[in-house]
């Protein structure tokens, strides 16, 4: 079995191996909404994402904050299509304001990421930073090596976790 260690390493390969992620988040009707947007990550592991108030996401996040984020491997990298590697995690969504110098650092570690798009972007009044953090989530490296994820600690789910009636993602 894999241990703690190597699964964080694993992990935070597969988030740096991406430049997006996936969103779901929840319309004020309650109907989920999928969609995807660019992210940077901190040293923490809490993910950002500078979206238009255009989008239903942006106004999804501004209205109910809680949304899972997925990270997942290219179907042209896995090694199987039915278990692909993939990260996903329950968060919290918390606005940054412009004001905030955490708004212009973030802004800096996007247009490092994305280029001078982020300078465009950054003067449109449309545009909000969110800090998305992470409470729980889990972690999938194939068949039979899924793992949940709480605060620092992981767990395999087990043949017994699943019968107790334990799920992943």
């Amino acid at each position: 079995m894999d241990n703690a260690a190597n699964l964080r390493t694993e992990m935070k390969e597969l988030v740096g191996a991406q430049r997006t992620l996936h969103l779901a988040t929840r319309a004020p009707s309650g109907e989920p909404e999928a969609s995807y947007a660019p992210f940077v990550v901190d040293e923490a592991g809490r993910f950002y994402v500078f979206t238009s108030r255009l989008s239903r996401h942006t106004r999804n996040l501004l209205e109910q904050p809680g949304v899972s984020i997925l990270l997942i491997e290219p179907e042209a990298d896995a090694q199987q299509i039915f278990a692909r590697k993939r990260l996903s995690y329950h968060c919290v969504a918390e606005v940054i304001a412009r004001d905030d110098p955490e708004w212009t650092a973030r802004l800096n570690e996007f247009e490092a990421r994305f280029g001078a798009i982020i300078d465009m972007l950054r003067s449109l009044d449309d545009f909000v930073l969110f800090r998305l953090v992470p409470e729980y989530g889990s972690f999938v490296k194939g068949f039979g090596q899924a793992y949940t994820i709480e605060s620092d600690m992981i767990e395999h789910v087990s043949p017994e976790r699943i019968k107790r009636g334990d799920t992943i993602d």
